[in-house]
C-alpha cells in the first residue's frame, strides 16, 4: 500500500485513535488526517458530509464513540445509543457516498449475547439477549456491524468491522464514574497506595461485584497493529474479532494490578454491586490464521499503562481523560 494514501482517523485523540496514529507514523504513513470535536461534530450529518467532500479521504478508520463502564451505561442509556448511532452512520454513509476505498469500523465484544457459548465466535451475533448493563451501546454497535455487512453485500466495497475485546492502555479513561474496569483498578490501587504511605497504614481497596467474572484484555497498541494489518490486507468477510483469546478472573486481574502498583492493603469485594456478564473471551482464530496476533503481555501492558498514568496525572485531572 502506498504510504501517501490519505487516511482519516475519526476519534484520533482518543485511546484507540491516538494509538493508530502513532502506529501509522511509525510505519511511514505520511498523510494521516484527524479533526477535533470543536471543528467537526460527528453527530451532525451535514458537517460530516461537508468534511468528506472537502478532504476526500481514501481510507477511514472509525475509532470515534461514546464509551464507558457499567455505571456510565446505566445512567446514560439515551446518549449511549443515539450518539453512537449518529456518529457511525454519518461516517459510513459519507464514506460510501464519497467513494472511500476502505472503511474500518470498530465495535466491541459487548455485541454478543450475555450467555453466548465461550469463546465468543462471530456467528453468535444476534442469537440471544444482550447484557442489560450495556445493551444501549451494544445495539448501536450491532447496527454498525450490519450496516457494514449491507454495504459490502450491495456495493462490494472493502468495508470491515473489527470487534476488539476489552481494551486498555495509553490515554485510557481513569475517571472512576465512567471508566472501564482495568483503568479504574489502576487508579484505585494507586490512590490507596498514596493514602497508605501518608497514613502509615495499609489502606484497603473496594471493588465492585464478586470478582468471579472472567474477562479478556488487549493492550491498545496491539489493536492498532491489528487495524493496520487489516488496512493493508483485503479480508474475505465483514466481521472479525480482535483479542488475545485468553481471559482471567477479575480477582486475578486485581492481584496483578496490585502487584504492578505495589499496593499492600486488603482488597474488598462489594457483592451488592452487579457483576455483569459472567465470562467474555473472544474466539480470534479467523484473524490469527491470516497472520495477526497480539505481542504485549497483560502484565507488560499494565506496567506501561501505569507508567503513563503516573507521568500524566495533572493532564488527566485537567482533561478528564
Amino acid at each position: 500500500m502506498m504510504k501517501s494514501k490519505k487516511i482519516y482517523i475519526a476519534g484520533h485523540k482518543g485511546m484507540v485513535g491516538s494509538a493508530v496514529w502513532r502506529a501509522l507514523e511509525a510505519r511511514g504513513y505520511k498523510n494521516v488526517l484527524g479533526c477535533s470535536k470543536q471543528d467537526l461534530d460527528l453527530r451532525n450529518q451535514h458537517q460530516v458530509n461537508h468534511f468528506f467532500q472537502n478532504e476526500q479521504p481514501e481510507i477511514v478508520i472509525d475509532a470515534a464513540a461514546l464509551v464507558g463502564g457499567i455505571m456510565a451505561n446505566k445512567n446514560n442509556p439515551y446518549p449511549f445509543i443515539m450518539d453512537n448511532l449518529q456518529i457511525q452512520m454519518n461516517l459510513m454513509d459519507a464514506a460510501h457516498q464519497n467513494n472511500v476505498e476502505k472503511f474500518i469500523f470498530l465495535g466491541s465484544s459487548c455485541i454478543y449475547p450475555k450467555h453466548a457459548p465461550q469463546p465468543l465466535k462471530e456467528e453468535y451475533l444476534l442469537t440471544a439477549p444482550l447484557e442489560p448493563t450495556n445493551e444501549w451501546y451494544a445495539i448501536a454497535k450491532i447496527a454498525g456491524v450490519k450496516t457494514i455487512e449491507a454495504i459490502r453485500k450491495q456495493y462490494n466495497k472493502d468495508f470491515v468491522s473489527l470487534m476488539p475485546t476489552n481494551l486498555y492502555g495509553i490515554r485510557d479513561n481513569f475517571d472512576l464514574q465512567t471508566s472501564h474496569v482495568l483503568p479504574a483498578m489502576i487508579r484505585k490501587f494507586h490512590e490507596a497506595k498514596e493514602k497508605s504511605e501518608k497514613k502509615g497504614i495499609n489502606e484497603p481497596v473496594e471493588l465492585w461485584g464478586t470478582g468471579n467474572p472472567k474477562r479478556e484484555f488487549l493492550f491498545v497498541d496491539d489493536l492498532a497493529e491489528a487495524i493496520i494489518f487489516v488496512m493493508e490486507n483485503k479480508l474475505e468477510e465483514s466481521l472479525y474479532n480482535v483479542g488475545s483469546g485468553e481471559d482471567l478472573s477479575l480477582k486475578e486481574l486485581a492481584l496483578l494490578v496490585q502487584k504492578v502498583i505495589g499496593h499492600q492493603g486488603e482488597v474488598i469485594w462489594d457483592t451488592s454491586k452487579p457483576d455483569g456478564t459472567p465470562r467474555k473471551v473472544m474466539e480470534v482464530s479467523k484473524l490469527k490464521k491470516m497472520g495477526w496476533s497480539p505481542k504485549i503481555t497483560l502484565e507488560q501492558g499494565i506496567e506501561e499503562t501505569y507508567q503513563w498514568f503516573l507521568e500524566n496525572r495533572e493532564k488527566i485531572k485537567e482533561m478528564k481523560l
